[in-house]
């Protein structure tokens, strides 16, 4: 694609412009550059307080759990689309330093005819098993409800999504004030971390449009018209050569290539928690690297130039759908978070120490990078293909 990017032409944003010029004028909060929006205390009416409202889904990655969930009758791959939306939310407010008494509420609108009870039971009884989970970690999050509705009218098979709500201290609020000479950790959205039962492909909940249709064989496309928007082009739609079920060499093992692209999001919450516990006044910057992948710092940055030239290894799901797909390098940092989903910006000795913290949990961290002064804010990456810019 030399006219727009290849995702686009799938009815999905990378970049989300229309979205960001649409609520451009709206109030930013109290921290205009923290992750989430911070509002004042609406609740108790407190000036030391401040309240955190967060809502997000799994994404089109639900279409994928249906692929899986048809072809092998598997219903607990829909535990993992639950872990996906609420790490989504989770993670998002753990970026601001939201960290304990979350309160939840799901949403899910489903087409009743292709999507039955086993299915709601599962994603319903997930959150227990992963509240205790967390609670391990001293992060305990409340379910307080939510909507279940049947709305094959507008939904093809289902959407999974959360609302999460926090009333957190102003003082310990994490704002973005990222600056020159900060050094930036990047932490592993893959392998298998020490609260993780499994591997992790690590592909998380972005760009799930692009990777499944790029992967997977026509044959889902033609038995399963459900699972695809029959507006766009059927040449953009299940264009890969693979099936679920065809394997990947990861380390040593072989596995399904549908279990890799379904491995729930990961959450970071645990570490994050005991960064900011040792190294909180450290801590500049903090970017959960979702939709628009490894741009996505630049809507908390300005006038800087983010370099980022020592990324963690390409994990196998990446590298699958780069061979599968032929997108360029460039289209793959815009949409996906190619190997990391949280990078924090801060000072080189704690980045070290911060590493040492990450590794005590299992998973990889390293140094990917560094943040110099610019006039317009940019993120520029290298590899070993070649030098990519990126801009708004």
């Amino acid at each position: 694609m030399n006219d727009s990017l290849k995702y686009e032409k799938r009815g999905v944003s990378a970049s989300k412009k229309e979205v960001h010029k649409a609520i451009k004028h709206l109030d930013k909060g109290l921290y205009p550059t923290a992750f989430c929006k911070i509002l004042p205390d609406y609740l108790i009416g407190d000036d030391r307080y401040c309240n955190i409202m967060h809502s997000d889904t799994a994404g089109t990655k639900t279409s994928l759990a249906y692929l899986w969930y048809k072809e092998t009758g598997d219903v607990s791959v829909w535990r993992g689309i639950a872990q996906d939306a609420l790490v989504m939310n989770i993670d998002d407010m753990a970026c601001v330093g939201a960290l304990d008494n979350i309160i939840v509420s799901s949403t899910i609108g489903r087409n009743k005819t292709l999507i039955p009870g086993e299915v709601i039971s599962e994603i319903v009884d997930f959150f227990d098993e992963f509240s205790v989970t967390l609670r391990a970690y001293d992060i305990n999050i409340h379910l307080a409800g939510g909507e279940t509705a049947d709305v094959g009218d507008i939904v093809r098979t289902i959407d999974v999504g959360y609302t999460t709500f926090a009333r957190m201290k102003r003082e310990n609020v994490i704002v973005n004030h990222i600056k020159p000479g900060d050094a930036i950790v990047g932490f592993a959205s893959y392998g298998q971390s020490a609260y993780e039962k499994t591997y992790n492909g690590g592909l998380g909940s972005n760009g799930l449009t692009s990777a499944r249709h790029d992967i997977l064989d026509s044959y889902y496309g033609n038995k399963y018209p459900e699972s695809r928007d029959p507006y766009v082009d059927q040449k953009y739609q299940y264009v890969g050569s693979k099936k679920l079920d065809d394997t990947i060499q990861i380390g040593e093992e072989m596995l399904k290539i549908g279990d890799i692209m379904l491995s729930p999001t990961r959450t970071y919450a645990p570490l994050i928690k005991a960064i900011i516990k040792e190294l909180g006044i450290h801590i500049n910057g903090m970017i959960h690297c979702t939709g628009g992948g490894q741009s996505k710092v630049l809507h908390f940055a300005d006038q800087v130039k983010v370099v980022k030239d020592n990324l963690l290894p390409i994990p196998p799901v990446f590298q699958l759908i780069e061979l599968e797909s032929g997108l360029p390098r460039k289209e793959m940092y815009q949409v996906f978070n190619m190997g990391h989903r949280l990078e924090i910006y801060t000072d080189e000795s704690s980045a070290e120490r911060m590493i040492e913290i990450a590794d005590e949990y299992d998973i990889e961290a390293r140094i990917i990078g560094h943040v110099q002064k610019a006039n317009i804010s940019s993120v520029e990456i290298t590899d070993d293909k070649g030098s990519y810019l990126l801009k708004e």
